[in-house]
């Protein structure tokens, strides 16, 4: 009759008895053959590395390009409306843009969104300007644009639809989620 015992019994069989635990308990000498071999020791969880800054995966995405004809919609849409604003203030208003998109309520693409009527001053007639492709507020734009649609970072104004410069008051009758930078944001 074979006995099946695990090896983490045997441990704990030479703890329980002080006289076992003089004597060298292996599973040959109990007469075990064919036990799995043993799990590893578990290690400690590693803690958890902090996740990037907004700048930090700024800076290892200023190199990016564009992604397709929607990557290209987004990020001319935070050059135009944001660059000079702080990184924070930018993604926010490239998560308006995909918000938007993703509500229903607008357009379904983010190409859509950028180009409907009356939405963004800087689009005329559907048309999107070229920024300057060598400026390093593009290439910012490109990196928060990318950031963005990864969802690698969270701007500060969650679930926002709606936004205006500072300097304009609307009069909307939205629930203001926040102030980033130059922006007001609504949901």
């Amino acid at each position: 009759m074979r006995i099946g015992l695990s090896l983490a019994m045997l441990a704990a069989l030479a703890l329980a008895s002080p006289a076992l635990a003089q004597t060298s308990l292996t599973a040959a000498n109990l007469g075990i053959e064919n036990l799995p071999d043993p799990a590893p020791p578990t290690l400690p969880e590693a803690e958890a590395l902090p996740a990037p800054s907004l700048s930090e995966l700024v800076a290892s995405h200023i190199g990016s390009s564009t992604q397709d004809e929607e990557g290209e919609c987004l990020a001319r849409a935070v050059y135009w409306e944001s660059r000079g604003e702080p990184l924070s203030g930018q993604l926010a208003v490239a998560e308006v843009v995909i918000n938007r998109a993703r509500s229903g309520r607008f357009a379904p693409t983010l190409c859509g969104v950028v180009r409907q009527p009356f939405q963004f001053s800087f689009v005329r007639r559907g048309y999107i300007p070229q920024p300057p492709q060598t400026s390093s507020d593009w290439r910012t734009a490109v990196a928060i644009a990318r950031i963005a649609t990864d969802r690698l970072a969270q701007g500060g104004a969650p679930q926002a639809l709606f936004f205006h410069a500072r300097r304009i008051h609307p009069g909307w009758r939205l629930t203001r989620i926040a102030t980033v930078g130059n922006h007001v944001f609504y949901r």
